[in-house]
């Protein structure tokens, strides 16, 4: 189990953002592609209708991300396991050939996804970090919140955060994922056989690259031009 790979969507309805529907959704056996994107597109179970919304950036421009703080804790090789992970998610996203880009920026750069290694460990709430949408959350490996206009179910902007219990060999797939997930694909499956396969497996964090449907659910998200 790893609660910690969770979407938690605070959508920007009202001046007081509120967390949404469940992480991740159950299923068993291999999903057809219009069952997979669903699932992590708007959280429908197979068969059944969508417990979120779909939710989009803008194409007007690249996604900018940037990792925004790293706490002592991640100094040394966990910093650079870190920033060589987010390389590599930026450019397996650029590469799925989705009609969407996704571009890297410094720390002190204004960006449209913002992520903050954190010395937590998951054993109680944030408090009082300064960081958008951080307090009052639990981060024991990575936890994305997003959030979105109500009319037009566009993304506004998003936060990452990771906390000190994932372990450094996980960095990359965590943080293709959960970068993924700030794109709007937010709900895991949690599905033995997509353990080791799909960055969406709530139970697994094996994979350190998309699977065939992991690529076909961002391109569907994101039509190519």
């Amino acid at each position: 189990m790893r609660p910690a790979f969770c979407g938690l969507v605070l959508a920007a309805f009202t001046a007081n953002a509120a967390p949404a529907a469940q992480d991740y959704v159950e299923s068993d056996g291999w999903l057809s592609d219009d069952d997979f994107y669903r699932l992590v597109a708007c959280a429908a179970p197979p068969g059944a209708r969508c417990v979120k919304p779909m939710l989009h950036w803008s194409d007007e421009r690249p996604v900018r991300v940037r990792i925004a703080s790293m706490d002592r804790a991640f100094l040394g090789g966990k910093t650079k396991r870190a920033e060589a992970a987010l390389v590599r998610a930026v450019q397996y996203i650029n590469a799925a050939g989705a009609g969407i880009r996704v571009e890297q920026v410094g720390p002190a750069s204004e960006a449209d996804i913002s992520i903050h290694f954190l010395d937590t460990d998951g054993s109680k709430p944030l408090a009082r970090t300064g960081i958008d949408g951080a307090d009052g959350t639990t981060v024991t490996g990575a936890r994305v919140i997003v959030w979105s206009r109500s009319d037009t179910k566009t993304i506004l902007r998003a936060t990452i955060l990771f906390g000190t219990r994932l372990h450094i060999q996980h960095y990359e797939s965590a943080m293709l994922e959960e970068v993924t997930q700030a794109l709007g694909l937010l709900t895991d499956i949690r599905n033995p056989v997509y353990e080791g396969v799909s960055i969406f497996s709530q139970d697994s964090n094996d994979t350190k690259q998309f699977s065939p449907q992991d690529v076909m659910a961002l391109r569907r998200h994101y039509p190519p031009e």
